[in-house]
């Protein structure tokens, strides 16, 4: 399987909410850069600190979270990148935007992700702070 079909499944897993794929899919030590300045912003170290935050997040928003497209998954060597589209609600508040998700992949697992979003300070709001 390609790194780029690698990818794909990724995306399909968290869509689907299937866990177990995405923990044979990402790196037991992987390392998580969460963008922004908000509660979940800065780098993550390992599987059960980014499965941690995204269960928060999932709370936060009362399971509303989600990545609603992957648009264009585009593959160099052992990276690749994928245009997105994500939305949530929270607290009365709502977000939808674009984003890009760049992650390489070693033995076919994710060991390093790269999030950007397309409006940081409004998901930077959204998630406000801890």
């Amino acid at each position: 399987m390609s790194n780029a079909d690698l990818a794909r499944d990724y995306f399909r897993a968290v869509q689907e909410g299937n866990m177990a794929r995405l923990g044979e899919l990402i790196d037991e030590n992987v390392l998580w850069h969460q963008p922004g300045a908000n509660r979940f912003s800065g780098e993550l170290k390992g599987r059960d600190a980014v499965f941690g935050m995204i269960g928060q997040m999932m709370q936060l928003s009362n399971g509303t979270f989600a990545i609603d497209q992957v648009n264009s998954v585009l593959s160099n060597g052992d990276m690749v990148a994928a245009t997105i589209h994500f939305t949530g609600q929270r607290d009365g508040a709502s977000m939808s935007q674009d984003g890009v998700d760049v992650m390489r992949f070693k033995d076919g697992t994710i060991v390093e992700m790269w999030l950007f979003s397309g409006d940081q300070p409004a998901e930077d709001a959204f998630w406000g702070r801890a």
